[in-house]
């Protein structure tokens, strides 16, 4: 009996040997391992978009500002008014004559004109008025209606040369305002006139 007792420890020593061998090898395997596998070569960055720098904004041009133009420079205001009020001269619009009891235009006239269509159409906003005049010959109606020839005339050249017809309007004054009041051949041939003003 004694010597059943001895073999059963024995055996229950050896067994529990066995158990703690394997619970250390146990633990020994399960042992949280540490990957080492060889580095992965870092991948190129992608390139991330740059925002576009945008140019500093520049002051505007002085042509889309809103600044008087060659034109506008030169007027003032007519010493007397118009009929429908207070006008303004230019000394950059030239006057065109006519010869005696005539309303069509003379080379010279046109040649005028052509200038004063240019700055015209560098003031696409102005609007003029064409003020046709005459020299004391002559009754008072027959002058009114030739002074009217005259601005009509120097109207549809200035319309042909591309200035907007809505941008004119005509007035005769016949004798009434004559630009030299003398009574000789001189005076009136400065009296055949036609006259551009600039309208408010």
């Amino acid at each position: 009996m004694l010597k059943e007792n001895a073999i059963m420890k024995t055996v229950r020593g050896c067994v529990g040997l066995m158990v703690s061998v394997c619970l250390i090898s146990l633990a020994a395997g399960c042992a949280k391992k540490v990957k080492t596998e060889p580095p992965i070569a870092p991948q190129a960055e992608e390139e991330v978009a740059k925002p576009v720098e945008k140019p500093a904004e520049q002051p505007a041009a002085p042509e889309e500002e809103a600044k008087e133009g060659e034109l506008e420079k030169t007027l003032t205001k007519a010493e007397e008014p118009g009929i429908e009020g207070a006008v303004f001269e230019s000394s950059a619009l030239k006057d065109v004559n006519f010869e005696f009891d005539r309303s069509d235009l003379t080379d010279t006239a046109r040649e005028i004109l052509n200038a004063n269509a240019e700055l015209l159409k560098k003031s696409p906003g102005v609007k003029i008025q064409i003020e046709g005049h005459c020299d004391e010959r002559g009754s008072n109606s027959y002058n009114l209606a030739l002074g009217e020839r005259r601005a009509a005339s120097v109207r549809d050249y200035l319309i042909s040369l591309g200035i907007p017809a809505d941008n004119i309007s005509t007035i005769s004054y016949g004798e009434e305002k004559p630009l030299d009041p003398g009574h000789n051949e001189e005076a009136w041939a400065k009296n055949r006139r036609a006259h551009i003003v600039i309208l408010p």
